[in-house]
């Protein structure tokens, strides 16, 4: 795996990589991480996948890991942990 570049911002770390021909977005918040993946086929460049971390894709991730914290310590909640 090759790693592309750090994208600076201020609420969550994201990384891109390469491999294994897609290309790979990783966003990680705290204890948390989502990655996405994107084939090099969709897409003519990592310019392309720069763009897709727009406004309102990041506010859409940046939500999803308040509901992945809310789902983990419901889990916990539920097993007395």
């Amino acid at each position: 795996m090759r790693q592309l570049a750090v994208v600076p911002h201020p609420e969550v770390k994201i990384t891109l990589f390469a491999w294994n021909g897609k290309y790979l977005i990783k966003l990680e918040k705290g204890m948390f991480e989502q990655t996405y993946k994107v084939s090099e086929m969709d897409i003519t460049s990592e310019d392309d996948v720069h763009a897709l971390l727009d406004q309102e894709f990041l506010q859409a991730a940046i939500a999803r890991f308040s509901g992945m914290r809310t789902d983990l310590q419901a889990a916990f909640d539920r097993h007395d942990l």
